[in-house]
């Protein structure tokens, strides 16, 4: 089949999303019944969707999270783990990254405190948000190498201009002088312009402890603890609980040997 001459031009001007409509909506019967604004409309509505997903995807890709397929739709409220439900879909709506308010999740290990972050970033994503997700140990990892090798400058950038940085798994490791030096350089800059949601082990408590230097941990924190809403988690292990669950799948979907379902059972 020869290629219609608008949708060569469509694609030329890189207008994919139109290019994809017209090309669906030209073999269907329904469509010849349109009048031209109901064609067009339909064609920009189709390329309008198209960018946005594509401009999601990027900011998907750049933010790296540890989970990219976490998403607040498919948060478990049942599992016992303290985690309130009102709070946490308060939190979906992104308005907090809008107002420049941070967020703490602390809990034990296994209960799925990245998971949620990343949730939480991944509706950040699709809200149109820039972000960034790192691993606390990384991250200064990452500082480290860049102040020797000339990178500090723009890495320095890139983590306080994102709308979202995600520092996950804080602690309990003691900060470094050239560590401290570093966070308190990202937090102050980030203030009042940037959110920072934070996953830790330790209770907020004992975040002094982990940063050492008292002037500078109340610096610190000043600026992350008192304009963040706090999720703080308790229970057993997801992992733990998924794991159970999965062992015990194969037994109960085996039939029993005369092939009747044993007494109480559900059909």
């Amino acid at each position: 089949m020869l290629s219609h001459p608008t949708l060569d031009q469509l694609r030329a001007l890189k207008l994919d999303g139109m290019a994809q409509a017209f090309t669906e909506l030209e073999v269907q019967e329904e469509a010849r019944n349109l009048a031209h604004a109901e064609w067009l409309a339909l064609l920009l509505d189709r390329e309008v969707a198209y960018r946005s997903t594509r401009r999601f995807q990027a900011r998907l890709r750049a933010a790296r999270l540890r989970h990219s397929q976490a998403a607040v739709e498919d948060v478990d409220y049942r599992t016992p783990r303290r985690l309130d439900k009102a709070l946490f879909q308060q939190l979906a709506t992104c308005r907090w990254i809008a107002e420049h308010r941070g967020l703490l999740v602390t809990g034990p290990c296994g209960i799925g405190k990245s998971w949620l972050a990343c949730a939480l970033a991944q509706k950040a994503c699709r809200d149109g948000y820039t972000v960034h997700y790192t691993r606390v140990p990384r991250l200064f990892a990452d500082l480290d190498l860049a102040h020797g090798d000339g990178r500090f400058p723009r890495l320095f950038r890139m983590l306080v201009k994102v709308d979202l940085l995600v520092l996950d798994d804080w602690g309990p490791d003691r900060l470094s002088a050239s560590q401290r030096r570093d966070l308190m350089e990202i937090v102050e800059d980030r203030h009042g312009r940037g959110s920072i949601l934070i996953t830790s082990q330790l209770p907020v408590a004992t975040w002094h402890e982990v940063i050492g230097e008292p002037t500078v941990g109340d610096a610190v924190l000043d600026r992350i603890v008192h304009n963040a809403y706090r999720i703080e988690l308790d229970g057993p292990s997801m992992r733990k609980l998924k794991a159970d669950e999965e062992r015990l799948a194969p037994a109960a979907a085996t039939p029993p040997a005369n092939g009747k379902p044993p007494t109480g059972a559900k059909i």
